[in-house]
């Protein structure tokens, strides 16, 4: 029944086809996670097919290993007309003890759509408790965030005129990559975007990096199965240890090759020796006006989000 569902908890053992080339989960796969209890959520308060149209505030604390036991908890923090937020926390812990330590926490936008294919109206929701109304405020703070960082993305210019680290990956979606609605599933989409992002860190430091956060994925259209997908990554600043990396996602039919824009967002990786300690990186300094213009865009983005937001505490859902 619509309205009445504020919560999903997902459980199961993260298999070995979960793992990386390392044998660790990576972030990439806790996004698939993330993005099926957030649906799972929302459908049940909205009561109808939701779309992501946002995953946001993406922090990555620690992996996932091949064989714990994961929980996924998702939980409705705020609804507009047509939307509602959800607040995604990954745990992990050996099945032994069940002891479940936090892995990742997000935010995730999702737009309840009607049959007829568009937006539906959401049932109103207040928060219960203390945590339902700190975690509610702030969701209200991190859109005004969102819209700042928009206007600075509408400014921003990609194109060939780079000498950039970058990266872009090509194929044809997949039958098994759809979602419930027939497209394509945005979990998967989420994957594809850290795998993109994992080579071009990869590539610059020259040896293995992890994913520490994700920033503002946008959704702005959605993927059909059989079109062709471009994912390029692309190298836009550097700090001591981290690589801020900002991905496009295309798509579009592949007999014409005409593509367009779905989803973007920018991902940071942190370089890691072999004992998965950080490690220094070289620095990328860019030459060229759109290297520059884009180095400073990153810069800006990371001031608006220590301004608006402060530093978060890995959160329990009780």
């Amino acid at each position: 029944m619509a309205g009445t569902q504020r919560r999903v908890t997902l459980r199961f053992l993260a298999a070995p086809t979960d793992a990386n080339v390392r044998g660790m989960v990576d972030g990439g796969k806790a996004l698939e996670w993330i993005d099926k209890a957030g649906y799972a959520c929302a459908v049940g308060w909205a009561g109808t097919y939701c779309v992501t149209s946002y995953v946001g505030n993406v922090h990555f604390n620690r992996p996932v290993r091949v064989g714990d036991l994961v929980e996924v908890d998702a939980r409705v923090v705020y609804v507009g007309r047509t939307s509602l937020q959800v607040v995604c926390t990954v745990r992990s812990g050996d099945v032994r003890t069940e002891q479940l330590d936090d892995n990742t926490q997000c935010l995730l936008q999702f737009v309840a759509m009607g049959p007829d294919g568009h937006p539906a109206e959401v049932p109103r929701w207040e928060p219960e408790d203390d945590w339902e109304r700190a975690e509610n405020e702030r969701a209200v703070r991190i859109s005004e965030l969102r819209r700042r960082i928009d206007a600075e993305l509408a400014e921003q210019t990609y194109s060939e005129h780079t000498e950039a680290c970058r990266e872009t990956l090509r194929f044809l979606a997949a039958p098994t990559d759809v979602n419930w609605g027939g497209k394509v599933h945005g979990g998967y989409v989420m994957h594809w975007i850290d795998e993109a992002a994992r080579v071009v860190a990869e590539r610059w430091h020259g040896g293995a990096a992890v994913a520490v956060y994700a920033g503002g994925v946008r959704f702005y259209r959605p993927l059909h199965i059989g079109d062709l997908i471009e994912v390029e990554a692309r190298l836009i600043l550097t700090g001591h240890s981290s690589m801020h990396i900002t991905v496009h996602v295309r798509g579009g039919d592949p007999r014409t090759r005409r593509l367009e824009t779905t989803t973007h967002c920018m991902i940071v990786y942190v370089a890691v020796d072999e004992h998965g300690d950080k490690v220094q990186v070289r620095s990328w300094n860019p030459r060229l006006p759109e290297d520059l213009e884009l180095q400073e865009h990153a810069k800006r983005v990371i001031d608006h989000r220590s301004k608006l937001l402060r530093p978060d505490p890995p959160r329990r859902l009780s």
